[in-house]
């Protein structure tokens, strides 16, 4: 039997692909390229699942908000209600007023999360740099976000929050975001210095399922479980209460973010 001979149209869809693939690969490669340069993180889509996606960055740039070519979205300027994450070469922290303020209007976290699409199992993972001093007068915190989301009026999705303080009174809490601004539900509560975190720390948060999985320098100190979202995107947050004019003095020096 004859091989069937390849059709107009056939022939025409394969070479139009063929010059599709060879353009993502060039666009990859330039990716890739700009990452090195800048030392801005960058995501690349997965061959077998389209949410897969990978960020790193060490914050490069100085930016208020933080932006790194549109790739984030910011508390104030994309949710209004909230307020922004700003970055320094090499540092991110939070833009929070801070002070004493009445319950709903002290909640406006500085928040900033990662656009594109990603899959609902994600990590957020980030390294602190504190240089403040145990002050349990203070709340100061560095936060982890996942599945979460900012529009105009609207913040949804899971907080990790660790207190920058390793007193007896530090601690590493899970919340979940409700919508508006002082909606919020506390899903888990810890306290002591082995919750709290120091400079030079490596704090991770992951998301399989409906559990929430907390580390500190990769050993597991909290976990807990929830079901309302199931979507979303990673981020990183900051809070700032009982004190004005010290948000540079605890935040990121790099965050990485996955979904496999």
């Amino acid at each position: 039997m004859n091989k069937p001979v390849l059709s107009y149209v056939g022939a025409w869809r394969w070479r139009r692909a063929l010059v599709r693939l060879c353009l993502v690969a060039s666009s990859t490669v330039l990716l890739w390229r700009i990452a090195a340069w800048t030392g801005i993180g960058v995501s690349m889509p997965s061959a077998s699942a389209s949410t897969a996606q990978t960020y790193k960055t060490n914050f490069p740039l100085t930016e208020n908000p933080i932006s790194e070519g549109g790739r984030w979205l910011n508390g104030a300027k994309d949710a209004l209600d909230w307020t922004d994450v700003r970055t320094t070469p090499g540092f991110a922290f939070g833009t929070e007023i801070g002070g004493v303020r009445p319950e709903r209007q002290k909640y406006d976290d500085s928040a900033a999360l990662l656009t594109g699409h990603w899959g609902p199992d994600q990590t957020a993972q980030a390294t602190v740099h504190r240089i403040n001093k145990d002050d349990d007068r203070i709340y100061q915190e560095v936060e982890l976000r996942l599945r979460s989301t900012l529009s105009p009026h609207n913040a949804t999705g899971y907080e990790v929050m660790f207190r920058c303080s390793k007193s007896p009174k530090a601690y590493c809490n899970i919340a979940r975001w409700d919508g508006i601004l002082g909606a919020w539900m506390m899903l888990k509560t810890t306290e002591g210095s082995q919750y709290g975190v120091a400079d030079g720390d490596v704090v991770k948060a992951t998301m399989a399922g409906e559990t929430i999985t907390v580390y500190i320098n990769g050993v597991q100190i909290v976990q807990t479980h929830d079901y309302l979202f199931t979507g979303g995107n990673p981020g990183m947050g900051f809070y700032l209460e009982q004190a004005t004019g010290v948000n540079d003095t605890c935040g990121f020096s790099s965050f990485t973010a996955t979904s496999p």
